[in-house]
């Protein structure tokens, strides 16, 4: 007998976006010549996106870039995305960085182990002293608009934009990489001022425990998940940020069976959101 249709995927990308220290087209290239070995992908930039989802089963959002440089189309595609009922991955009900940057601040407020974060002026005061603090967009990425002060301070009006927080002195950054709330690896940059140098890192059950607690929190069933931390100086470790819109994976630093597997476990997800 023939084999039934494949099912179709529209895989979001922006292959011309210059990120620092990473090649996002290179990483896209790859996943899609794999994921072609199970399904009919076509890209698209995420400009188009909305206009072309309803001709496909499911709709892959990778390296996009930052949605702020974008923000009329994504907002089009995702109200377009649920007027068709369309199957989105990552699912469009992420509470990290899909949202904005918000959740920092909740999770600080709920005493989750983030970075202290406030965005009012009212709750300068909650943050601890430090020699110098971060202000940036509740909207931003990849440190659009970050800029640092002595002092923890707003603008007039400014309630509910922005992020503060203090500058925190840490060992590393560290990152754990999730499909459908499990486990794939993790990698860290030894060097704090190079972010995107990264080495496998072996995570403890403490770490691991950390980085799930967000995963959990997410309540995300399908989709991939990137936990950003920073180990301080004392030996904890505390959340800089929960990636679920379109987190790079750094896939050039793992070796071939890691590689592999995450392959395989991405492709047996966007099977599942089908099925």
């Amino acid at each position: 007998m023939p084999a039934g249709p494949r099912p179709s995927v529209l895989y979001v990308t922006d292959l011309a976006y210059e990120a620092r220290g990473r090649r996002y087209c290179d990483e896209d290239i790859h996943l899609t010549s794999r994921l072609r070995e199970e399904f009919d992908v076509a890209l698209c930039h995420p400009r188009d996106a909305a206009a072309l989802l309803a001709g496909f089963d499911a709709v892959v959002v990778r390296n996009s870039g930052p949605v702020l440089h974008y923000q009329e189309a994504y907002d089009a595609f995702r109200a377009r995305a649920r007027e068709l009922g369309a199957r989105v991955y990552n699912p469009l009900h992420g509470r990290g960085d899909m949202a904005g940057k918000q959740y920092l601040v909740d999770l600080s407020r709920a005493g989750f182990p983030v970075i202290p974060t406030v965005d009012r002026a009212a709750d300068l005061g909650l943050l601890p002293e430090a020699p110098e603090y971060v202000v940036k967009p509740k909207l931003g990425a990849d440190s659009v608009g970050l800029r640092f002060m002595r002092e923890p301070a707003l603008p007039e009006g400014a309630d509910g934009t922005l992020l503060v927080q203090p500058r925190i002195d840490f060992r590393h950054e560290v990152s754990f990489y999730f499909i459908d709330r499990d486990f794939q690896y993790a990698l860290y940059a030894p060097h704090p001022d190079e972010r995107w140098v990264l080495e496998p890192y072996a995570p403890s059950a403490a770490d691991l425990e950390f980085a799930r607690k967000f995963v959990e929190w997410n309540t995300l069933d399908h989709g991939i998940q990137r936990v950003d931390a920073c180990r301080t100086a004392r030996g904890e470790l505390l959340l800089v940020e929960l990636e679920d819109l379109n987190p790079y994976l750094s896939l050039d630093r793992v070796a071939e069976p890691v590689r592999e597997a995450f392959v395989a476990r991405m492709k047996a997800s966007v099977r599942d959101l089908l099925a």
